[in-house]
């Protein structure tokens, strides 16, 4: 007797692989079944969830595809290990929602979190611990996820891991350190060297993402990448957060030297280095942290003022005491320095101290020529302007008219949120209603300042931003949480019905 083998439903697959929707819809209501395979065995629901196509996802799991099904010869992949595999977040949390087992072995011993946490995807690693994967399972080389963490260098997955009490930290803490100092481009060379011969050509690229750094190594022929290895480079402030977690307490020397290796204030390594110096709130973390204010080294200085301001703002007994006496440190330092990232670290600390007697010592940075400091003038100031105060009003209203979005948000949400009623507000705020270019945020937050002083002119503005503003983005929500301020009720019923247009 002849085999007939299974038709290959080729349009089902082409639906699925362009990401078609409504073709998916008619096929199966036309009869294609959703547990359709193609020729090499690999199911539709593992190719979408690959892809990462959720909406085909969830229209095939209501058609009866059963998330659990592997797939491809000899049925050895998951479709939710591939989601995870590719950082497919949307589709991870369907599949699980619709009873995919989070901890479900595929081929070669791997489950979903060791997938997502091997790759970095830390909201993927989030979103399968929330629905029960086991922080502790080993992958299929032994190491438990914290530790395969920690070998990554992913500073989110270690963060999402510790957040849900992830075990083996003594040893992920030896893991982070062994990469201390390490260097990761040979390294990931070397890996390549060995599969593919010394000598063989590649490039290397350095991507900014997620507080760190991520570095690819990737083999060329005729200058087309054909292979690759990446890692990210968060080891120093893993090593970091899981000291804490492990309540070492490295000397100061120690843990700052790792924010000084960084070099950049905005990255993990330098973040989490001043974090953890800040919680302990003794008197030796002061000192040092001051000594450091008043060296001349920038870097140092920078760091010595993130440190002071997370101790006036710790929350232990002593913040008050430690205030007191780092204030006049930091309004010296504040006349004395010109270099942006100790000039930004310095505005911060100021401006947490929550004391308007600092104004100027934060003032006089509002003209500085980088705008990611005058964008912290305009932070640091929010809700310490008193009403009536000509200079720091004075301030707020030029640095709304900056050159630089960024700080012409900052400074008009301070100006909105500020105690000042006047004419000169109001017409600051409304000023930026009338720009020939608005920016969505600067118009929410104009907007919104306008409504808290019941000045009419809010409501056209918030009307059209219910309109034209991405429903997702900070300026849709600035606007619709603007409606509160809208003491009519029936205007602010029709505010309240204005639909976003959806584009294409």
């Amino acid at each position: 007797m002849t085999m007939v083998p299974a038709p290959v439903h080729e349009d089902l697959f082409e639906a699925v692989h362009g990401g078609d929707e409504d073709a998916v819809v008619r096929l199966l209501r036309s009869g294609a079944p959703a547990e359709a395979t193609d020729e090499d065995g690999g199911t539709a629901l593992y190719t979408a969830a690959v892809a990462g196509r959720a909406g085909i996802v969830r229209l095939l799991l209501a058609a009866g595809a059963d998330p659990g099904r592997g797939s491809g010869e000899g049925g050895g992949e998951l479709p939710l290990c591939g989601a995870a595999c590719h950082g497919r977040t949307e589709v991870v949390r369907a599949l699980l929602a619709a009873g995919a087992w989070p901890d479900e072995r595929e081929e070669f011993g791997f489950t979903a979190l060791a997938w997502a946490v091997r790759q970095g995807y830390a909201d993927t690693v989030r979103v399968l611990l929330e629905y029960g994967a086991d922080a502790g399972a080993p992958g299929p080389d032994g190491a438990v996820p914290l530790v395969a963490a920690a070998r990554r260098g992913s500073v989110p997955v270690v963060r999402a891991l510790l957040e849900r009490g992830a075990p083996g930290c003594e040893e992920a803490l030896a893991e982070a350190r062994a990469w201390l100092g390490r260097d990761v481009e040979g390294f990931l060379r070397e890996a390549l060297e060995e599969s593919y011969g010394v000598g063989v050509e590649t490039v290397v690229r350095r991507i900014p993402e997620e507080g760190g750094v991520t570095l690819v190594v990737e083999v060329l022929r005729g200058g087309v990448p054909v292979a690759g290895r990446e890692q990210q480079t968060g080891h120093a402030a893993i090593a970091t957060l899981l000291e804490v977690a492990s309540g070492e307490r490295p000397p100061f020397d120690e843990v700052a030297g790792r924010a000084l290796r960084c070099g950049d204030p905005s990255l993990d390594d330098w973040v989490e280095a001043a974090e953890a110096l800040g919680r302990r709130g003794d008197e030796e973390t002061f000192v040092a942290a001051a000594a450091w204010c008043g060296g001349g080294e920038p870097l140092r200085q920078a760091f010595g003022a993130e440190v002071l301001a997370r101790l006036t703002a710790s929350g232990s007994g002593r913040a008050g005491v430690f205030a007191a006496r780092a204030v006049p440190v930091l309004r010296e330092l504040a006349r004395e320095v010109r270099e942006a990232d100790v000039v930004l670290a310095v505005v911060r600390a100021l401006g947490a101290q929550g004391d308007a007697s600092v104004l100027p010592d934060v003032l006089r940075h509002a003209v500085h020529p980088d705008a990611r400091v005058r964008r912290g003038v305009a932070v640091a100031v929010t809700g310490l302007v008193p009403e009536g105060h000509r200079e720091g009003v004075a301030a707020l209203v030029a640095l709304a008219r900056d050159g630089d979005a960024g700080v012409r948000a900052a400074a008009v949400h301070a100006l909105a949120v500020g105690q000042d009623d006047s004419p000169t507000v109001r017409g600051a705020l409304a000023a930026r209603l009338e720009d020939r270019s608005p920016d969505p945020l600067v118009a929410a937050e104009a907007a919104r300042g306008l409504a808290v002083r019941r000045d009419v002119r809010a409501v056209p503005a918030l009307e059209a931003l219910l309109v034209s503003a991405d429903p997702d983005g900070r300026a849709y929500a600035v606007a619709l949480g603007a409606l509160e301020h809208v003491r009519d009720g029936s205007l602010r019923r029709r505010l309240e019905s204005a639909l976003p247009r959806r584009r294409a």
